[in-house]
C-alpha cells in the first residue's frame, strides 16, 4: 500500500519497546524509508567521513555526540531522499534536535511507544545471546532447550553488559529525562500505551497504519491499552480505544 502523500515521521519509545518491529511493519506497509541514527552514524564512522571522525573522537572520549553535529548528520542525511517518505527513529533525542529538525522539515507525526519500564526490565534482563552467531532467548517466552546453553551449537549463552539490570534500570532513566521535553515540545503525537499483552503488536500496527491512512497528523492521540475490564473485542484482542 503506498501513502498519496509524502508523510514525515518519527517514531520513539525507551530501549526494549519494541520500535525495531513497529518500524519494520509500518515501513514495509507504506513504503516509507526507515532511518535509524545509529545506522547512520555507524555507517559514517565506518566510512571515515568528516562527521563520523569527529563523532567517533567524542564516542572514544565518552562523550556525548554534540547535538548540532547528530543535527547536521541527520539533515545531511534527509536532504539525499527529500521526496521521499520517511520514518525517523532515534532522531531527535533533544529539543535542540527536535528544533533542528522543524526547522528543516515539517514533521507530520510522532508516534510514541510508552511501555512501562518495569514491563521492558523484565524482558530484557531475561534475554540471554549465543554471541557466536547472535542467536537470542528469552527465558520467559523462548528459553533454550538446556538452561544456559545454546540449542544449536551447545555452547554457552551469556548476558550482554545491556542487558544486566543495572544497565538497563540506568538506561531507562538516562531516556526518561533526555525524552521527556522532546514528547513535550511535540504537544500533539500518536501515543502508544501498552501494559499487558505487549506481545500483541499487530493491532498497534494497524492502529498505526489507519492514523497514517487518514492523514491524522497534529490533531489527534491514540490512547491504546489492555484493561482487565470493561473491554470490547478487536479481532480476538481486548482493546479500549479512546479517541480525545
Amino acid at each position: 500500500m503506498v501513502l498519496q502523500r509524502v508523510v514525515r515521521a518519527v517514531i520513539m519509545g525507551p530501549p526494549g519497546s519494541g520500535k525495531g518491529t513497529v518500524s519494520g511493519r509500518i515501513t514495509k506497509t507504506f513504503g516509507l524509508s526507515h532511518l535509524s541514527s545509529g545506522d547512520i552514524l555507524r555507517a559514517n564512522i565506518n566510512a571515515k567521513t568528516e562527521l563520523g571522525l569527529l563523532m567517533k573522537s567524542c564516542i572514544d572520549q565518552g562523550q556525548l555526540v554534540p547535538d548540532d553535529v547528530m543535527s547536521r548528520l541527520i539533515l545531511s542525511h534527509l536532504r539525499t531522499i527529500d521526496q521521499s517518505s520517511w520514518l525517523l527513529d532515534g532522531f531527535p533525542r533533544t529539543v535542540t534536535q527536535a528544533e533542528a529538525l522543524d526547522d528543516a522539515y515539517t514533521v507530520d507525526t510522532v508516534i510514541n511507544l510508552n511501555v512501562p519500564f518495569e514491563t521492558i526490565k523484565q524482558r530484557l534482563t531475561s534475554r540471554w545471546t549465543h554471541l557466536p552467531s547472535g542467536r537470542v532467548y528469552n527465558i520467559d517466552f523462548n528459553p533454550p532447550k538446556r538452561p544456559g546453553i545454546d540449542d544449536e551449537t551447545g555452547e554457552a549463552l551469556v548476558q550482554r553488559d545491556d542487558d544486566k539490570p543495572e544497565t538497563v534500570t540506568r538506561r531507562l532513566k538516562s531516556y526518561e529525562n533526555q525524552t521527556e521535553p522532546v514528547l513535550e515540545y511535540y504537544r500533539y503525537t500518536i501515543t502508544i500505551h501498552l501494559s499487558r499483552y505487549t506481545q500483541c503488536i499487530v493491532w498497534i500496527v494497524l492502529t498505526i497504519c489507519v492514523a497514517l491512512l487518514q492523514r491524522i497528523t497534529h490533531c489527534m492521540v491514540f490512547d491504546i491499552w489492555w484493561p482487565e475490564y470493561n473491554y470490547r473485542k478487536v479481532k480476538g484482542l481486548p482493546v479500549i480505544v479512546k479517541f480525545r
